[in-house]
């Protein structure tokens, strides 16, 4: 009984939903010469690349004297002794233990753990 729906199916032709208007068509010429963006601060467009990213910044200028001295990137362009103690200074904790006592994580209790255990049930048996 299946077999025959199939092949009833597949013996008709697919129509698809969407019907095109008109014939298809590509453009004879595109025009693909640089223009400035509508958004853009200047009405120009740079000389070069090399102009623009000489002007560009991300996250900071991009051409900065320092950025071109360091050949691996901030930290490793430099020895371990040159970049500084690795003791925390005043105020800052590296450890949530170093902490004052009121800060520090308090200890579970036996009942909250049964009831973390328990699904929350031995608070109400």
């Amino acid at each position: 009984m299946r077999a025959s729906t199939v092949l009833r199916q597949a013996a008709v032709a697919r129509t698809p939903l969407i019907k095109f208007i008109g014939k298809r068509s590509v453009p004879k010429s595109i025009d693909r010469t640089p223009r400035v963006h509508p958004a853009s601060p200047t009405a120009e467009l740079p000389e070069s690349f090399a102009t623009y990213r000489a002007k560009a910044q991300q996250h900071g200028p991009l051409n900065s004297p320092t950025r071109h001295s360091l050949a691996y990137g901030a930290i490793g362009g430099h020895s371990g002794s040159a970049l500084g103690s690795v003791e925390p200074k005043k105020g800052e904790f590296f450890d949530r233990n170093d902490l004052p006592a009121r800060f520090r994580r308090m200890p579970w209790t036996e009942a909250e753990i049964e009831a973390i255990e328990t699904g929350g049930a031995s608070l109400f048996a």
